[in-house]
């Protein structure tokens, strides 16, 4: 009987994996089929920021976006990263890029580079939030690092995000904010999620979801991270601090699609997350099952989404999947 049990498993996940790299397959088609003129509402006038932009996804996020004709600012924590990274760009034919160095953990750093990206550009219109930290790989859950993890990869994305609206340039368009999320960070997945349910009604109805919310859910989560007590949670089991991480981002892109939909015409922003997949990067220990170009499609392919108004949404492989 588990004999006949494991091959159904098995039978089931090789379906599972055989869809997937079907829809991959599809997406590396639909990756060749230029813009039309009517779809493009972008320029070289348009600014895209994507953070973490020297390797991994980030870097092929920009590329991919360079390659469209946006012109694109990377940052990175490590200044001299940054400019190697661009200079392999410009090799590459691509003119309209610039980086500069920010740190998401010092608001400072922060601030400077607004200053310097309304001086040099008059602000933005498209701003990627790939940054982010990992240090489990494997089976391992540790969270030695839970602060430094959920520091950089929610509050980091926060305060860029509450930085960069200011700075967003006015278009028909609307302004775009896309952030780099992950499927571990679900509400409602079947394997990883909290197992506290009245929180999770909180967290999924959008009239109760509020930034405190979110804030003190995680704050519970690094306290009891402190006094050793995290294992009883009721937490998501795998990867515990990134998968935190990736849910506070995931309900803050919720809430702030919906602050942001009484925005005027004209200053409308979308604000949406995806899931780019188990990529093959240095955030994965390389061992990842996603190449990078798949792994930054969503991310380039929400950026540029033509005149629709979507947003506070999950995706992953250009489709919408449930928080």
């Amino acid at each position: 009987m588990v004999f006949v049990l494991n091959q159904h498993r098995m039978g089931h996940k090789e379906k599972a994996k055989e869809r997937k790299d079907k829809r991959l397959q599809e997406i590396s088609l639909l990756r060749t089929i230029p813009y039309a003129d009517h779809q493009r509402w972008w320029s070289k006038e348009t600014i895209a920021v994507v953070t973490g932009g020297n390797r991994g996804i980030g870097f092929e996020i920009s590329r991919q976006l360079a390659d469209h004709g946006v012109t694109v600012i990377l940052t990175s924590r490590d200044a001299s990263v940054g400019v190697e990274s661009i200079k392999v760009l410009q090799e590459g034919g691509l003119q309209d890029v610039a980086c500069h160095q920010l740190d998401l953990l010092d608001p400072s750093s922060i601030s400077e580079f607004g200053d310097w990206l309304k001086e040099n550009y008059g602000g933005l219109d498209i701003l990627v939030n790939n940054a982010g930290v990992n240090f489990n790989f494997g089976s391992n859950n540790s969270v030695e690092h839970a602060n430094l993890v959920i520091e950089t990869n929610y509050f980091g994305t926060k305060r860029m995000i509450e930085a960069m609206i200011p700075l967003m340039k006015p278009s028909s368009a609307g302004g775009r904010i896309v952030n780099v999320s992950s499927r571990l960070g679900r509400l409602n997945g079947k394997r990883n999620r909290l197992e506290n349910e009245e929180l999770r009604e909180k967290l999924s109805n959008i009239e109760t979801l509020t930034e405190e919310l979110i804030d003190d859910m995680v704050a519970t989560f690094l306290k009891q991270v402190e006094d050793g007590t995290w294992k009883s949670g009721g937490w998501p089991p795998t990867f515990t601090d990134y998968s935190m991480s990736k849910l506070a981002v995931n309900a803050y892109t919720r809430f702030m699609a919906h602050k942001l939909s009484e925005r005027p015409d004209g200053e409308k922003i979308f604000i949406n997350s995806y899931c780019p997949g188990w990529v093959k990067t240095a955030l994965t220990g390389y061992a990842g099952s996603v190449s990078v170009e798949d792994g930054a499609d969503s991310g380039v392919w929400l950026s540029l989404l033509p005149d629709q108004a979507i947003t506070g949404k999950f995706f992953a492989e250009r489709r919408e999947i449930n928080f």
